[in-house]
């Protein structure tokens, strides 16, 4: 009984292309959305794991895994994708790279194929035995995390970055106030360092 479940499951598994596609989405932006959107044309469906989930209130990662699992959900939303097609999981960083891919297939349901352009996550997957892809980054030089985090502390231009319903529920949890704190929370520490 128990290899027949077993066969089952591996037929389920080969029935259904699953893809996967990591990122810490610190906010999730446009950018982001497109590469969803065309790894979709390509798999049945995708396994989105949000890294570094254990991490919120630094400048690179402001927002909390939460915060993160919202903002994605209702840019897929917004863009009309098949929430059924999409898995969401956070996944907390173990700082032991052979001990990565273990991590991402405990938390992770079973999938066929990785996507990613980071040269030590490519290397990692493919080690472990997985077809990986590169991905097909779109505007890459105007849709980065680091750069609307940085234009969301300068005050400009960041909301046609991101989806619109990601753009006005950062300003519901006051994502800019807490971005300034922690700008401010930083030079605070800097100047004592100089004194």
């Amino acid at each position: 009984m128990i290899n027949v479940g077993c066969q089952y499951q591996k037929k389920l598994i080969h029935m259904v292309k699953r893809g996967l596609f990591v990122g810490r989405f610190q906010p999730f932006h446009l950018g982001h959305l497109s590469v969803v959107k065309h790894i979709l044309g390509e798999v049945d469906e995708l396994v989105i794991i949000v890294g570094s989930a254990q991490y919120s209130h630094s400048l690179e990662n402001p927002f909390t895994t939460g915060e993160r699992l919202v903002m994605i959900r209702l840019a897929l939303e917004e863009a009309g994708e098949d929430l059924s097609r999409l898995w969401i999981v956070p996944v907390p960083d173990v700082h032991l790279h052979i001990m990565w891919v273990s991590e991402v297939e405990g938390y992770a349901p079973a999938f066929d194929v990785v996507y990613s352009n980071e040269p030590l996550t490519r290397r990692l997957f493919e080690e472990a035995g997985y077809k990986v892809k590169a991905i097909r980054f779109f505007s890459r030089e105007i849709y980065s995390s680091t750069g609307i985090r940085e234009k969301m502390l300068k005050g400009t231009g960041w909301e046609k970055l991101v989806p619109k319903k990601v753009a006005t529920y950062i300003k519901a949890i006051d994502g800019i106030g807490r971005l300034k704190d922690l700008a401010k929370s930083d030079k605070v520490q800097c100047k004592h360092h100089h004194t």
